[in-house]
């Protein structure tokens, strides 16, 4: 391949006068950041099809393969490509792209499957979980039918954890943005967290009664609560 050099003398040369239709620049992308010790040495994309998704007049998996390694080399003839077919059960169900990406070793999908497994093993697990995160509370790895309400007013007692929280604290903290038609008593207070305690079944006590204050939640030992990284709004 031959290449022409130009020297900067000769560049003035030929552009004495601007153009005044200058061609435009080409963009440059900003590259990801790599962390240090590190380089980037290729890139792998992986393809979520099942051989029953491949239409009767479409490629078959061996030219889709085929046609995208002719692509890269046309972009990059400098680059190596291998290909690798995922292989699953019949029937074992999940997205074609999650099995794929377990199947050939992708990092994060492996981290996101631990994940779900200890997500499976606290609803397995006896005692109570209270999940911020998806709003619903188990008992002994059942759901209890708590209303909307009622998780709201549990909620709000265990992000104040060992704190004794006042009927009126609850009813400004809870209904702030209800009209004053729908603001409850104190007296109704007292009939939500009656209500809240009968569906906490056999681990009512979480939520106490402190006597001529209000309530508190105190956690036992088959007490989890999975929350997101959020604290909570009494710690500064």
């Amino acid at each position: 391949m031959s290449s022409t050099r130009t020297t900067a003398s000769e560049g003035l040369h030929h552009h004495d006068h601007a153009d005044p239709h200058p061609a435009p620049r080409p963009r440059h992308h900003p590259r990801r950041h790599v962390p240090e010790g590190t380089e980037v040495r290729g890139f792998a994309l992986y393809v979520g099809l099942a051989d029953d998704k491949i239409g009767e007049n479409d490629p078959k998996l061996g030219a889709i393969v085929s046609q995208i390694k002719q692509l890269v080399a046309q972009l990059a003839p400098a680059a190596e490509t291998y290909a690798a077919v995922a292989l699953a059960p019949e029937s074992s169900g999940g997205r074609d792209i999650d099995v794929v990406r377990l199947a050939l070793g992708d990092p994060a999908a492996a981290t996101k499957q631990k994940v779900e497994e200890i997500d499976d093993e606290q609803d397995r697990a006896g005692g109570v979980t209270i999940d911020l995160t998806r709003k619903r509370v188990l008992l002994d790895s059942l759901p209890a039918a708590l209303t909307y309400r009622e998780f709201e007013l549990l909620q709000f007692l265990v992000l104040r954890e060992g704190r004794t929280v006042s009927r009126e604290e609850l009813i400004e903290g809870l209904w702030s943005d209800a009209p004053e038609s729908e603001t409850p008593s104190e007296r109704t207070i007292d009939v939500h967290v009656r209500r809240l305690r009968v569906k906490l079944a056999h681990y009512q006590d979480i939520v106490r009664t402190v006597r001529g204050i209000g309530y508190r939640f105190d956690r036992h030992a088959d007490v989890a609560i999975l929350q997101t990284s959020t604290p909570s709004p009494d710690l500064f």
